[in-house]
């Protein structure tokens, strides 16, 4: 899975961000079931799976906090 950069997640709307989100969460889960059984040498997609999943997370949370129309 490719890194998405920050100002693309910043783009995109709301809705969109939530099922980008949903997507990254099962491929973390995917990638943890992987790593377990030892078919996977690349443990750095971990970590920018995880990343991801932060920068989405704090987006959406960012606006919720601010009241729509501002």
């Amino acid at each position: 899975m490719k890194k998405v950069p920050l100002k693309e997640f910043r783009a995109r709307p709301k809705i969109e961000l939530e099922k980008e989100l949903s997507t990254l969460r099962e491929r973390m889960m995917h990638l943890r079931l992987l790593i377990a059984t030892g078919k996977v040498k690349n443990l750095k997609e971990m970590k920018e799976v995880k990343r991801s999943i932060a920068q989405v997370e704090t987006l959406l949370r960012d606006r919720r906090d601010i009241p729509e129309g501002e």
